[in-house]
């Protein structure tokens, strides 16, 4: 629950400042040199999208057993790893690495790879943890998102 906790601050924070920078989003996400123009507009709508989804998400349902938003943290960090690993091996110079948009800027270097797979690793102890609970499980949230003890009462 706490790791929910830290982890839905963390993308609502990035979601923020990446929302108060959307202008800077597609030419910080262009640096990494695999999209641009629309691709990379596209790129920072879903970004932001998922991490506010289901950073909100962890915020008000820590508790939760849904596997829809780990799977949408698990795509997040994934697709920010794979550009931060990419851009670093082609030896990319990307003076943002855009994780808080414009604010709190890092040039992509080993600790920001080192950042992307402890986001990796949280995605599979989530992944782990939501498996671990089968929907219909004392305890786990059914379709209507109703604790199973609610839905029986």
């Amino acid at each position: 629950m706490v790791l929910r906790i830290v982890l839905g601050a963390l993308f609502v924070a990035m979601a923020a400042g990446q929302l108060a920078s959307f202008r800077r989003m597609p030419g910080i996400l262009a640096a990494y040199g695999l999209v641009s123009g629309a691709g990379a507009t596209a790129l920072a709508v879903a970004l932001i999208a998922g991490e506010l989804g289901c950073g909100v998400w962890f915020l008000a349902r820590p508790r939760s057993r849904a596997r829809v938003q780990v799977w949408v943290f698990t795509g997040v960090a994934v697709v920010w790893a794979l550009l931060a690993a990419q851009a670093y091996a082609r030896g990319l110079t990307v003076a943002n690495c855009g994780c808080f948009g414009r604010y709190l800027p890092q040039r992509l270097s080993w600790f920001v790879l080192v950042q992307d797979a402890l986001l990796l690793l949280y995605a599979g102890l989530l992944l782990r943890g939501s498996a671990a609970a089968p929907v219909g499980a004392g305890g786990a949230d059914n379709r209507d998102g109703l604790r199973n003890e609610e839905a029986d009462v």
